[in-house]
Parts: structure tokens; sequence; C-alpha cells
């Protein structure tokens, strides 16, 4: 290491992306002072279980365990301690928290997002005590509303139903997951609902959620005894409120490297990984936050970068394509890439049992593809966004669900 390089960092965040960090920091032979800085009081653990076995995994799912994801590998673990401010100088930073202030060499910042809540009232599930919550007050009997037909929405609903809650799920929207797939593929996982025994209502927007009552804009209400709001995650970015700059959406903005980039170009000795992160694509262009397997592989580049600045002069870093996996009223959802409403979309398979959505560009690149219940097409998707750039397959093939996709 060179003079240069640090001798202390600061990890912001003890999720999968901040453990992942302490862990590539050390196999990459740091050997310096690591610090790391948590909100929730516990060890790193899995979050997709959260909603996807919440009545079956009533215990967090360590990463640790799961992944070697390990926090403990660092000299100061404060898992209680929360981040409220960052300065970042020329040659260090200094993250204040609840307990005092942390000074460094360097800073890792994942410290991942929040639930969005709008309406202040309803639970909310984004963390192990939000299942917690969750879990206590479901059963059979229990009329459980479900405020968003999106990820998260779609997976509790069909477990709570299936533990005998009676489940209902309003969405704003024309379709489920209109959001992040576009009405027309959200409109075909819409028959789902009711097989699962959940009763769905579309283009209900919600105008406030009193109590546990749900009550629309058209002056209608939904009653019931538990409220769960599902309507997406915000950035937990309020405590670098003047630190860095904040994209629209409240992320912060990386290049390929994790460097954050200020108005004049990378800061120094900070990088940002997870949901936190916007990410510059050389495939996909930016790149939000909220993947998996984004906050499991980032870190590795973002250590890198801090650890040697002079790589990102002379190395192409790995490009992991967003990737969604879901498990929801009895179908396995996978999606691969960037969808976008400007794209052409094309199915393959049984649109009303297990079938692949493609989305094409207007120069006939794949920009994302999505599966439902056909594995062969997960990983060949997989596949597919291995390469520098936006993949090209024939249309002409893909409508035949026998063709392979390559």
């Amino acid at each position: 290491m060179s003079r240069s390089d640090p001798r202390s960092v600061v990890v912001v965040g003890a999720g999968l992306a901040g453990a992942q960090a302490v862990t590539a920091l050390r196999a990459q032979g740091f050997d310096g002072a690591v610090t790391v800085l948590g909100d929730e009081g516990l060890p790193p653990y899995d979050r997709p279980p959260l909603s996807k076995e919440l009545t079956t995994r009533t215990a967090p799912v360590l990463l640790a365990d799961e992944v070697g994801a390990r926090v403990d590998l660092a000299d100061d673990v404060r898992l209680a301690e929360a981040a409220t401010g960052l300065e970042i100088g020329a040659a260090h930073v200094r993250v204040t928290t609840t307990a005092g202030d942390v000074r460094a060499d360097a800073v890792v910042l994942a410290t991942g997002a929040r639930a969005r809540n709008p309406w202040g009232q309803g639970l909310t599930l984004r963390s192990a005590r939000d299942a917690d919550q969750l879990r206590e007050r479901l059963g059979p009997g229990v009329t459980l509303t479900v405020v968003g037909a999106g990820w998260i929405g779609a997976e509790v609903a069909g477990v709570a139903a299936a533990a005998g809650a009676d489940v209902t799920v309003v969405e704003a929207g024309p379709a489920p997951l209109a959001g992040p797939v576009g009405p027309r593929v959200g409109a075909l996982t819409a028959p789902w609902y009711a097989t699962a025994g959940v009763r769905l209502l579309l283009g209900r927007p919600v105008r406030a959620v009193e109590g546990t009552t749900v009550q629309f804009r058209d002056g209608t209400a939904v009653d019931g005894d538990v409220v769960l709001v599902a309507v997406g995650a915000r950035a937990d970015a309020d405590w670098l409120d003047g630190a860095v700059a904040l994209r629209p959406d409240g992320t912060v903005a990386v290049d390929a490297h994790h460097r954050v980039l200020g108005a004049t170009g990378p800061l120094p000795h900070v990088v940002a990984v997870g949901d936190l992160a916007t990410r510059r694509s050389a495939r996909h262009g930016w790149v939000p936050g909220g993947h998996w397997d984004a906050a499991l592989r980032g870190p590795t580049t973002a250590v890198r970068t801090l650890l040697d600045p002079g790589s990102c002069a002379t190395s192409v870093p790995p490009d992991p394509a967003p990737y969604v996996f879901s498990t929801q009223l009895g179908h396995h959802v996978t999606c691969y890439g960037l969808p976008s409403p400007e794209h052409e979309v094309v199915l393959r398979g049984d649109p009303t049992g297990a079938f692949t959505a493609l989305w094409f560009t207007a120069d006939d690149a794949l920009s994302a593809v999505l599966t439902v219940d056909r594995p062969r097409d997960v990983a060949a998707a997989r596949r597919l966004f291995t390469g520098p750039d936006l993949p090209r397959v024939p249309r002409g093939d893909v409508t035949d669900p026998d063709v392979p996709l390559r």
C-alpha cells in the first residue's frame, strides 16, 4: 500500500452490503482499523425471507451463515449506534453518530433503504422487528389489508392467505407490479390473487390510513384487523444531508467503481453500495438500488476502489445485471435487466401459466427478461446479461418456448 492508501475505514450500515464490505476489506488484505456502524442492534441478516417466508422462518437468517458475510472481522462493531452526519475532508472522513464521532481515512456508505409510508399509520415490512410485529398479529381469521401490489405486497399476501388470514390487496395502479414491470405484464399476475384466495382491488388510490381502516380517494373504505403499507422504499440518506449530493429519488449516484460522484467528479475515499446507491452501468445506464445481487457483489468492487484507486483507470469493473427474484402467490418470478415502458414487450410460453416476458429496445437489443415458473429461461437470462453490452436475441425465435434463449 502507498502512503495515500487508507489505514482506517468506517463502514456505515450493517446489512448485506455493509457486511460484505467488511468481508471484502479483509479478503483483499486490508489490515488497518475497521469500524462498523449499524442501527438495528442485530447482527447482519437476510431481508428477502422477511416477506417470502414470513410465517415459516421466525428468526432472522444470519448472513454469516448464509453467505459468509461477517462484521466480526472488523475491529470495532457498533450495531446499535446510528450515523447522523458525515463530514468529508481532504484526507479523512468523520461520521457523527448517536454516541459521538468516528474518524477514519475512508468510508463505505451502506445504510440501505427504509420502507415508505406516506400516511404514517399501519405496519411496514423492512426489518426483522417489522416482521415480528406483523407475524404476531396474523393468524387464521385475521383480516389483513395490504396497500400496494408490488413485490412485497404480493409476497406477504400469499403467505398470509396460506396461513389462514383473510387478505385484501389494494393497488392504486391498473395492475399488480405495474410500476416495476409495466401494466401489460403486471396484469398477467392479477388472476393469481383469486387463485390464492386473496381479494384484489385495482385502480384504488388511497387517501388515508386511519388505525386499521384504509380510506380511498373516492370516499369508500376497507376495514380490517391489520394494515400493511407496502408501497416501496426510499434510501436511508437523510443523515447525509449536505455532505453528498442526492438524486431526486434520494439515492447517492456512484460510478461503475462505486465512487460517490460530486459536482466535479468522484469524491476522494468515499464509496457507496447497496440500496443507497444508484450505479452507472455500461450495459444498462443508471441502475437503481434495491437489487440483492448488487449488495452482495458491489462491495468487492467498492473496496478495491478504496484500497487501489489507480485500478479505476486501468480495469473494467464487474457490471452485475439488475436482478429481482420473488416467490408470490404460488409462482416463482425472476427478472434480469431493467424493464422500461418505452421498450416493446414480447411474450413466450403460456401467459396464463408459465411464461417469459422480454423487453426489446428500438434497435432490437434485449433490455430485460422476466420469467414466471420457467427455470430454464432463468438460467438463460443470467447468461445473456453477462456481456459488456445489452444482448441481442432474434425476435423470431423468442416466442417459441421450446427454442432456448441464446
